[in-house]
């Protein structure tokens, strides 16, 4: 049986291939990165680092005028 695909709007077929792009563009960003990372020894993504909590006893890092 042949599917039948629902037609879409030419605003639907612009968001949908540039969502494709947007994947493409992003995975070939990660290849990249990921070959400049190997080439220096290090690791890609980089391992995630906690982050410091707030100075209370300063003012929670903002700042006081």
């Amino acid at each position: 049986m042949i599917e039948q695909k629902k037609e879409l709007s030419l605003k639907e077929l612009e968001a949908e291939v540039l969502a494709e792009g947007r994947e493409w563009t992003r995975q070939r960003l990660q290849q990249r990165l990921q070959t400049q990372a190997e080439e220096a020894g290090a690791v890609f993504p980089p391992p995630a680092t906690p982050a410091a909590p707030p100075d209370v006893a300063h003012g929670g890092g903002k700042s006081n005028p």
